[in-house]
Order: C-alpha cells, then sequence, then structure tokens
C-alpha cells in the first residue's frame, strides 16, 4: 500500500536553493577554462612522450625478430641442411653426407655466428631424416635432435594439427627441457617439406631466445610505474611484458589490438575493467605478435590536479558561507540518494538488499519505498529460482554419474582379478586403492567442486587405463595455478578424456598416445583445452556429437552431450564445449565456462 506523505517538499526546490547560493557563473566558467586548459596541455605532453617510446620499443622489438628471422633463413638456406631435410637421399647418400667434413665445420661456423653476439640462445633442427650418429656428433653438439623429442609439446601439436609452416611461440607453447635449456621464446620453421605430405615426417627448424630480452625492451617502453606495454598473440596470450599484474588488469583482446594498430598512429582512449586508459598497438613485423601499451588515465590527470587544488582552494575559501548553508539543505537528499544508488549500483552484481523506511517525506521516501518493494519481490523469485535450478542440477549430476560406463568397471575388476591370480598383490592393492578413490569423487552428492579436483579425479581414471594397457596413454597437464580453484560442476572433464581415450587413442595402430590438458584466463571467461593425438573423426561424427542426434542411451557420446547441455544450462547458451578435429590429426576439445558462478 502507498504511503501518503504530508508537507510535501520537491527535491527540485531544495537543489535550487542550495546551488543558487553556492555557484555563480563566473565563477564557473574561469574554473572550467583553467582546468580544461591544464589538463589537455600537460595530458597531450604525456601522450607525446609516451607515444614517442612505445614507437620506439615497437621498432627495437621488430629489429630483435628481424634477427630471428635472418637466422632462420640462414640456417634454412644451407645447401647441406636442404637435402638432409628434403626426404631425397636414400640412406648411402645420407651417410656420405655426414662424412663430409665441409659440411659439418661450415654449419658448425654458421651456428656460431648465429649465435655469437646476438639475442639467440640456441639453435636446432627437429628431424628424422638424419643419420643416428649424427645426432651424437661432438662438433655440432646436439643441433640436430629427433623429432620424437617435441611429441607432445604444445607447438607441435599447434604445426600439425593446423596448416601453419612458421610459428612465434610464447613460454607455454614450449617444453619445461625447451625453456631450462635452450630458451623461453621460440620461432619455429616447418622446414622440407614445406608442405604436409602424409609420407614424410617434416622437419623442423627452432631458433630460441630468452624472454629477457623482449621484457627489457618493453619495460624501457613505459612511462612511468603505472603504465604497462605487453605482447599478445591470436590465441589472446600474453607473450611478454613489462609487469605481469599490470598486463592482466589491463588485458586487451586480439580484435582489440588489431584494430589499435589499424587505427593509425597514436593513442586511442578507451575504458578497461571501469578505468579510462590510453591505449596503442603495433603489430609487429610479419608475426602474429601485436606490442600493446596502455598509460592509465588518472596518473596523468593527477598532474594537473596539483594546480587545480591551489585554484580550489581559493574558491572554497570564497564560498565557504554559501556552501555551508546549502550543504545543510542538500545532504539530506545527496545522502539518502546515494544510499539508493549505491543499493541499485550493487543489484548489478547480487540481489538488491531492502534499505532502511525513510524518515523524511518526500519523493526520495517514495522512491525508497518502491525500491524496498522491488527488493521484497526480487528476493521471493530468486529465492524460487535458485530452488528449482538446484533441484536441476542435482538431477543432471546423478544422471551423469549414472552413464558412467559400467564396462570400464567391469575390465577393471577383471584386471584387479587377474592381478591377483598371478600373485601381483601390490598392485592388486594399487587398482583397488586408485578405483576406490575414483568411484569416491565420482558418485559424490557434491553438484559443484573446482578445477583441481576435476584434474585429480582425471589423473585417478587415466591410471586405472594405464594399469590396464600397460601405460601407454599419457597425460600431460599445463593449467596456471589461479585456475585451480575456478568453480565448475563436477564430472566436466573426466567424459570428454573418457570419450578421447576409447574413441581416439585406443582406435590407433599403436593403440597409444597422450592427452594434454592446458588452460587460461580470457576476461570473465576460464577455457580449458583438452586435446589427444588420436584417430580424430570425420565431419559428421563431429557435427552430431553435441547435437545429440544418433545418440545412443549409454556411453561417452551421451555423456560428452550431457555435460555441455549441463554446462549450457549452468552459464548460457555462449558456454560449454566445442570440438576441433581432422582425421589421423586427433581431436581438441575447448571448454568454456565463467571464472565464477
Amino acid at each position: 500500500m502507498k504511503k501518503v506523505y504530508g508537507n510535501t517538499t520537491s527535491i527540485r526546490k531544495k537543489l535550487l536553493r542550495s546551488y543558487l547560493l553556492l555557484v555563480t557563473v563566473p565563477t564557473l566558467l574561469i574554473a572550467v577554462f583553467i582546468y580544461t586548459s591544464i589538463i589537455d596541455l600537460l595530458v597531450n605532453d604525456s601522450i607525446s612522450s609516451a607515444f614517442a617510446l612505445s614507437k620506439q620499443g615497437a621498432s627495437a622489438l621488430e629489429a630483435l625478430l628481424g634477427s630471428v628471422s635472418t637466422a632462420s633463413s640462414s640456417i634454412k638456406g644451407n645447401s647441406y641442411i636442404r637435402r638432409l631435410c628434403s626426404g631425397s637421399l636414400d640412406d648411402e647418400q645420407k651417410e656420405d653426407l655426414v662424412r663430409d667434413n665441409a659440411f659439418l665445420n661450415d654449419l658448425n661456423e654458421q651456428l656460431k655466428a648465429n649465435t655469437r653476439d646476438t639475442v639467440i640462445s640456441s639453435i636446432h633442427i627437429y628431424t628424422d631424416q638424419a643419420p643416428a650418429d649424427l645426432y651424437d656428433n661432438w662438433l655440432i653438439k646436439d643441433f640436430f635432435l629427433p623429432t620424437s623429442e617435441t611429441n607432445g609439446v604444445y607447438w607441435h601439436g599447434i604445426m600439425n594439427s593446423s596448416s601453419k609452416t612458421e610459428l612465434y611461440c610464447p613460454p607455454f607453447y614450449l617444453s619445461h627441457s625447451e625453456i631450462n635449456n635452450y630458451g623461453s621464446i621460440a620461432y619455429i620453421e616447418q622446414l622440407y617439406p614445406t608442405t604436409k605430405i602424409a609420407s614424410t615426417s617434416p622437419s623442423y627448424l627452432a631458433v630460441y631466445i630468452s624472454s629477457e630480452n623482449i621484457n627489457n625492451i618493453l619495460k624501457q617502453d613505459v612511462v612511468d610505474n603505472e603504465g604497462v606495454s605487453y605482447i599478445i598473440n591470436e590465441r589472446q596470450s600474453i607473450v611478454a611484458s613489462s609487469d605481469a599484474a599490470l598486463a592482466g588488469a589491463y588485458f586487451m583482446d586480439y580484435d582489440t589490438a588489431r584494430s589499435l594498430s589499424s587505427a593509425g598512429e597514436g593513442y586511442t582512449t578507451k575504458n578497461v575493467m571501469g578505468q579510462n586508459v590510453y591505449a596503442t598497438s603495433y603489430r609487429l613485423g610479419n608475426t602474429d605478435w601485436y606490442m600493446v601499451s596502455v598509460i592509465p588515465a588518472k596518473p596523468v590527470l593527477s598532474k594537473g590536479i596539483k594546480v587545480i587544488v591551489t585554484f580550489s582552494l581559493i574558491y572554497i575559501l570564497t564560498f565557504l558561507i554559501a556552501f555551508y548553508l546549502s550543504f545543510r539543505v542538500a545532504r539530506s537528499i545527496t545522502d539518502r540518494l546515494s544510499t539508493i544508488n549505491e543499493h541499485m549500483l550493487s543489484a548489478r552484481m547480487s540481489l538488491p538488499v531492502r534499505i532502511a523506511d525513510p524518515t523524511e517525506h518526500d519523493e526520495i521516501g517514495e522512491l525508497t519505498d518502491s525500491y524496498n518493494y522491488m527488493a521484497e519481490r526480487l528476493s521471493i523469485m530468486s529465492k524460487r529460482e535458485r530452488e528449482t535450478a538446484e533441484e536441476l542440477r542435482i538431477s543432471e549430476i546423478r544422471a551423469l554419474q549414472a552413464q558412467i560406463n559400467p564396462h570400464f568397471l567391469y575390465n577393471t575388476m577383471d584386471m584387479i582379478s587377474w592381478l591377483s591370480q598371478t600373485e601381483q598383490s601390490d598392485k592388486v592393492t594399487e587398482a583397488i586403492r586408485t578405483l576406490s578413490d575414483f568411484y569416491k569423487l565420482t558418485l559424490s552428492k557434491e553438484t559443484m567442486t573446482n578445477l583441481e579436483s576435476e584434474l585429480s579425479h582425471v589423473k585417478l581414471y587415466i591410471n586405472l587405463q594405464n594399469m590396464r594397457y600397460e601405460g601407454k596413454i599419457g597425460l600431460i597437464e599445463d593449467i596456471p595455478d589461479e585456475m585451480l580453484s575456478i568453480p565448475l560442476p563436477r564430472l566436466t572433464l573426466q567424459p570428454i578424456v573418457e570419450n578421447s581415450i576409447l574413441h581416439g587413442i585406443l582406435e590407433t595402430e599403436g593403440k597409444q598416445g597422450t592427452i594434454v590438458i592446458t588452460g587460461w584466463i580470457n576476461g570473465d571467461d576460464a577455457i580449458i583445452l583438452i586435446s589427444d593425438d588420436g584417430v580424430g573423426m570425420n565431419e559428421e561424427t563431429l557435427k552430431n556429437i553435441l547435437s545429440g542426434k544418433d545418440q545412443k542411451t549409454t556411453g561417452t557420446n551421451i555423456a560428452v552431450f550431457n555435460t555441455h547441455r549441463r554446462l549450457q544450462m549452468i552459464y548460457g547458451r555462449s558456454y560449454g564445449l566445442t570440438y576441433r578435429s581432422e582425421i589421423g590429426n586427433g581431436t581438441e576439445v575447448e571448454i568454456r565456462i565463467k571464472r565464477s558462478l
């Protein structure tokens, strides 16, 4: 019921009485003129200095990457390497070529020339075309390495599953061995053949550099401690930065960086995480990297504030009496408006909270009553919605638990029986303990968990499969620590990994392969990527796997479909699973969820 107030005074009248005493037209005009003139002058000066530094930094980075490209072209152009890696020589011709001391000496000198007094820390060729004794040759040390050392490495997976023939790699594309022994950033180029041929294993030239060289250039590009410069690649990953924390705070996606670069020279005003910033971007040579430079507007403006403060003190002293008189009247209005405004802003992120009943009888009092009525109604509706959603979520997780392939349990129990018959008691104990832990997590009544628990569940499943298949299934994890606490529905990863093993890896000729699980943060979203090197799938299977068509009532396919549907029900239609695959090139599954519920 609407309350009736007496002795109502309009907000408009109260504001007019206060501000007419406080403000005069000449004072406002002078204040605006001084403020804008000083701010514009200081901003333009700071932006000009920052633009010059960032342009200089971009040129230095292009020169650095140019030296890497030049070294790669130099090595690639070596006639001996071309002949050895082309796949056109038979074994005897290769042996003759390796015994050619001119080849080894020439290559050794060429390597020294490209790594001496340069930013290049190491150069290697991964190939299966070289004779075995070349890999241990003392003269060129470990320049030639077998291609098998790249199996499971992220960059090799990208090169092998795409049409790319060259790739600039940030640290997380490389293996720990590469980073520790060679360098944390690399330029990878496919040698001979230059196009993918099924019968010929390609060779790769890898030129490694230290990320410190790039970080030092980026740090020199920063005007002050609150600005940041970083490099982003087409996979939305930060390659290097002058400050990792600020790079994350002022992160701009790849499309934004590209649009800034194409906008022409100069800085553009952007709003990042609620802050106004000045940003510019440069494409670095012929790479897919963009250097982004960001300067927060607040520090730039603060320089002018010091001058404005002096003027403000004179202004405050002049109008102190008028301000005091108007303040007493306006305070009762602005405080209540601020309270309502704060509650309404907080309602964007959570349910509105009831405000204390109004004590003054005016328009703000009526607005407070209306807000409180709305908050109560929304609270009731939200409670009903949560109860319904929770019931649905519990039903979904229980249905998924019931779909855990019974053949997996039967096969595991058969394996335990066989181990027991062969008197391998230690392995029987290990298998039973692992199976117990696996089903303890699988059958938990909790519908939500975190990424760390899901990864533990996947490890238990792969351990059980490896006991059965004699360790033929490898697992590589590259998940940042900050992602481990991200909440997600229980049994999100296991159905996907099970599908990759049963219908991907175990259907290969050797019945062995590797599961790679990586992840990264993309704005408010978290991305988890699960890839395998199995047989892949055709277009029809790829099209139907998430559509729910032609699905059996049991098995891994329906589990994957239910997982996708469950994620969309929780997070929205733009979230869930995305499958990418080619016959013979494995499968890649992208899981997109929100960082927080």
